[in-house]
């Protein structure tokens, strides 16, 4: 029995040993809106701010691999709208073409890699689309 309760001890140590630092790597980045607030419409573009939390500093060449924009859940529960990747010419800035039919909150959830990290940075953004 005390074998048993041993060799269990040892895997879940050694789970935990290696799992720690992938996480880390990840949550060592935040998203954030550049302007919270934006116009409602057709080809409204929102923009999101890649940082470093340690340094402060923006993180650049990050590549996008997931976007999704949906009305606030609290707000109107599942309403996607289609989400566009555009140029950004601030660094650490990525942009994006979206519609936001109407005004309230709309959470951008979105996944990135970044240069020298194992797990992707994942992030969710509201923001307020107004009249």
């Amino acid at each position: 029995m005390n074998r048993k309760l041993f060799f269990a001890t040892v895997v879940l140590a050694a789970a935990v040993s290696l799992t720690v630092p992938a996480f880390a790597g990840a949550n060592d980045y935040v998203f954030e809106p550049v302007k919270a607030e934006v116009k409602k419409g057709d080809d409204v573009v929102v923009s999101v701010r890649l940082k470093h939390k340690a340094t402060g500093k923006p993180v650049t060449g990050a590549v996008i691999v997931q976007t999704r924009i949906d009305m606030s859940p609290d707000a109107m529960g599942e309403m996607a709208s289609p989400v566009t990747a555009v140029p950004s010419n601030e660094p650490g800035v990525y942009s994006f073409k979206t519609d936001l039919s109407m005004a309230g909150r709309w959470l951008l959830s979105i996944a990135a890699k970044v240069q020298g990290e194992a797990e992707t940075v994942v992030g969710k953004v509201t923001f307020r689309a107004t009249r």
